[in-house]
């Protein structure tokens, strides 16, 4: 106890305010471990055992951000702040869908054709007819390209952003509908179909949709890309080998290719903006 006692004490020789002869205040030193970390496993009289503990990296946001959306179904459709595109478009397709759905069949019928992106039109006005073509949907709000607009865009624009998706879902509409329109005027050019084959009824999102899900498999896990490739692909297949309408069913599978072929694109811009929730967590 006495060595003890001494070997945790240390004198202050000529500490001021002690008069000549008194023993000093003895100053006792804290205990070894008490500015340090308590750190199991460590062996008595061993040293270079203690140093900076070890911190983990802490996880990216688009990793906690994906984990917490996981638990967050209401993520799979559009809202104002998180997907203001493709909600701002749903809405206009809802209006363009309740005036095909109520509104007199005759003028229903003015408005598809003045917005198709047949031959005559597209040498005659192609922006404007390219811009309204995708204004409507066709086979109605319930139908599995309307349903898919809202899942598709949705997710490829909480990936990537609201412009970026733009420009794909642009770049299959347009492309796809220039890849099956100008073969039709070619071969009424050359005789092989008749005139009235310029004046085909031709509108809708189906195109940008299809190129909105080959460019989203690009951001999925393998165990989720190839099935949907393979699905959806499938689909398509099917639907040429019908021959109910060869031209639309040749476009979606452009589309989708156009979507495909825009992969490194949207790999690199969906590393370069990580996906954010806008949602409290407590919602």
């Amino acid at each position: 106890m006495e060595r003890t006692a001494r070997a945790d004490t240390t004198a202050a020789p000529n500490a001021p305010g002690v008069p000549h002869g008194a023993a000093p205040p003895t100053v006792p030193h804290p205990p070894y471990d008490a500015c340090l970390p308590a750190v199991p496993g460590l062996l008595d009289a061993m040293p270079c055992q203690r140093g900076p503990a070890p911190r983990s990296a802490p996880a990216p946001d688009s990793v906690r951000v994906a984990r917490n959306g996981s638990l967050r179904p209401w993520r799979l459709l559009p809202t104002p702040t998180g997907t203001p595109f493709t909600f701002g478009y749903a809405a206009v397709l809802a209006v363009t869908s309740l005036i095909s759905e109520y509104a007199d069949p005759a003028l229903v019928h003015t408005l598809h054709q003045a917005s198709s992106t047949d031959v005559a039109h597209l040498v005659q006005t192609p922006v404007l007819v390219l811009v309204a073509s995708a204004l409507w949907i066709a086979g109605g709000i319930l139908s599995p390209f309307a349903i898919g607009f809202l899942l598709v865009l949705t997710a490829l624009e909480r990936r990537i952003g609201g412009p970026r998706t733009a420009c794909v879902f642009l770049l299959g509409h347009v492309l796809a509908t220039l890849a099956t329109e100008v073969p039709v005027g070619l071969a009424v050019l050359v005789g092989h179909l008749p005139d009235s084959s310029l004046h085909r009824l031709d509108y809708g999102v189906s195109f940008g949709v299809a190129a909105g899900v080959g460019a989203l498999a690009a951001l999925l896990t393998p165990w989720l890309r190839w099935p949907l490739l393979a699905a959806f692909g499938g689909m398509l297949t099917l639907d040429l080998l019908a021959f109910t309408d060869p031209m639309t069913n040749w476009g979606h599978l452009m589309a989708f290719a156009i979507g495909i072929a825009t992969w490194p694109w949207v790999r690199r811009w969906g590393g370069a903006r990580p996906l954010r929730d806008p949602v409290p967590d407590g919602a």
